[in-house]
Formats: C-alpha cells, sequence, structure tokens
C-alpha cells in the first residue's frame, strides 16, 4: 500500500495546481492553498476530514469535544501560514441516531469553538450515513506577501516549537487502553480532546516576518518535521535535551508510556514548528506566549534529519509519526 505522501503526490501529477490561474499563488503540497483575488489581499484555503472511528471514538470523545476538534483541526492550517481565520464550510454525514442529542452536543462544540477561533459558518451540506463523517473548508486571509510556506528554510535557521509535544498522544493512549476514565488520568485527555491551534503566534510571525518556514504539528513532529526539510531541500539536526517532551506520571511510564517516542512521533498536537534566520532570534522573546516557545535545533545542509542525545549520540530520525495509509 502507498504512503499517504505517495498517494498525494499520485494526485498531484494527475491534477496539477496551475498557479498563476486565477489568482493562485500556491497549491497542492503545503499547509493550505493561497490564492490573491486582489492586490489587497491573500487569501489561505484548506480542509480537512474528521471521521467517526478513526479520529474519534463514540465511547470515549464526547460530541462537544468532537465539534470543536474537527474545527480546530482545520483551522490550524491557517496557523501555519500566518493567516487570520474568517469563514468555515461544514459538511456533516449523520446516522439517524445522531441527528438528536448528539448533534446537540456537537454543534455546542462547534459554536464555541467557532466563537474563540473568530471563523464564521459560510454554508455547507449535510447528508445521512452510518457513521460520523466531518469535512471542513476554512478560509483564512493576510496581506499579500506575509503567508509563511513550508519551503523558505536554510542551513543555519534555528528550529523552534511551541507548547508540549506529545500531550495529544498521551490521551489517545490512556483512551486506546480504557483508562481514559480513570478520574485520575482525565486532566490528562484535555490536549487530546480539545486541542488549540496556535492562531495568535501564526499570525504575529507573519506579521513580523521572522519565520522563514512553518507547519503545524498534525502528525507528529518526526513526519512534519520531514515534510518542511524536504519542501525546503535541507536537513536538521534536533537536540533531544531541548525537545519539550510530554511529562508523563511514573506508574504510567511503568506500563510502557515513554514520553520522548509521544513527543517525536504523536500526532494531534496542532503546536507550530518554524524557523527563524539567526539575526532574527532575539525578536521572539516579543512573541506571543514567548515563554512556551522552545529552540530544538537548526537547519543543516545535508538531507537527513539527525536526533542528537544528551551525551552527544547522533541517530537519524525517520518519519515515524501519523500516515493514513500506514499501520501506525
Amino acid at each position: 500500500m502507498p504512503s499517504e505522501q505517495e498517494l498525494i503526490e499520485r494526485i498531484r501529477e494527475a491534477l496539477p495546481s496551475r498557479t498563476g490561474a486565477g489568482g493562485l499563488l500556491l497549491g497542492i503540497g503545503d499547509d493550505a492553498a493561497l490564492v490573491r483575488p486582489s492586490p489587497r489581499t491573500d487569501w489561505v484555503l484548506s480542509c480537512d476530514s474528521f471521521f467517526e472511528g478513526i479520529h474519534f471514538l463514540d465511547r470515549s470523545h464526547s460530541p462537544d469535544s468532537v465539534g470543536h476538534k474537527s474545527l480546530a483541526r482545520a483551522t490550524s492550517d491557517l496557523a501555519a501560514m500566518g493567516a487570520t481565520p474568517r469563514y468555515f464550510l461544514l459538511s456533516l454525514a449523520l446516522p439517524a441516531g445522531k441527528t438528536g442529542n448528539w448533534l446537540d452536543g456537537f454543534l455546542r462544540g462547534l459554536g464555541r469553538a467557532a466563537r474563540s477561533f473568530r471563523i464564521s459558518l459560510a454554508g455547507g451540506d449535510t447528508a445521512q450515513f452510518p457513521q460520523v463523517v466531518i469535512s471542513i473548508t476554512v478560509v483564512g486571509e493576510l496581506k499579500p506577501g506575509l503567508a509563511v510556506r513550508r519551503s523558505g528554510a536554510r542551513p543555519g535557521h534555528i528550529l523552534y516549537v511551541s507548547g508540549t509535544l506529545g500531550s495529544a498522544q498521551l490521551g489517545l493512549e490512556l483512551v486506546l487502553r480504557g483508562w481514559d476514565r480513570t478520574r485520575r488520568w482525565q486532566p490528562l485527555l484535555r490536549h487530546q480532546l480539545y486541542p488549540q491551534p496556535r492562531l495568535a503566534l501564526g499570525s504575529w510571525l507573519a506579521r513580523n516576518r521572522l519565520a522563514s518556514a512553518m507547519i503545524d504539528l498534525s502528525d507528529g513532529l518526526s513526519t512534519d518535521l520531514t515534510r518542511l526539510c524536504q519542501a525546503s531541500g535541507v536537513g536538521a539536526r534536533l537536540e533531544e535535551p531541548r525537545i519539550p517532551a510530554v511529562r508523563v506520571p511514573a506508574v504510567l511510564q511503568r506500563r510502557g508510556l515513554n514520553r520522548l517516542a509521544m513527543a517525536l512521533h504523536g500526532g494531534d498536537d496542532y503546536e507550530l514548528l518554524f524557523t527563524v534566520p539567526p539575526r532574527l532570534e532575539k525578536r521572539l522573546r516579543r512573541a506571543p506566549s514567548a515563554g512556551r516557545l522552545s529552540r530544538i535545533g537548526e537547519i543543516t545542509r545535508g538531507k537527513n534529519i539527525l536526533l542528537v542525545s544528551r551525551v552527544g549520540r547522533e541517530t537519524r530520525l525517520e518519519p515515524r509519526g501519523w500516515d493514513h495509509f500506514r499501520k501506525n
């Protein structure tokens, strides 16, 4: 079975994005598409799907959290380009049994997220289906020339990441093991159920022209960093001690939960990974939530991504994050 990236490449070859046509500046291959409808503004467009049994489990994810997370996932792509959210389209397929209380809860979570992200529903579609299928298209905007792409990283640029990595994966591990209903572990579920796209940070980095490349961490650091490096034609050197890995209670570590593995390969964090030229690094002190930004490495000329341990040992970091077409 082909990997997700190989499938995307087949789509790109069959249906190439014709940049320049109708104002399309950037098509398939980045966090979002970029369109210039007029000389005064750029639009950023992206879509995301959310499936019952794949992206959420009915027994563990409340309809409120499903509503929130489905919009957060899509809106995070706007943050990765530095755009301000404006509108979204919702396509929703439901079984008949979920058109009552479940739908009410879903709409509460979706509505609260929309208000928090300052994005408005513009329309959509509904259908009946045996399982819940959600598809959301988002539209954001920013001034011409400010969009941050994946392709701008250069050797010597510094790698930064926001927040804590592996928090969502920790919550997912608890769900998959059936430990999510244990009261003492329920606070560890919040990042899995209610992720927060880093909209203020992404917009600030774009407006101040500080990030040379950026991507949101939806599929895991190892996988998304690989995508950024491939787009930029570079490699990277990560310092293991600097990676802001989730704190895992000792009792859960003894049960096999590895905090570094979750930080490197766990998905659903929706933090921002970005690069900054060294001469601009000091300006990050004024960034939103600057205290939660971590310098984790630098961009290199070689194409490999290396992980450097606490004792200086270098190993090649393989992309082992989420892939829909690979056993995860």
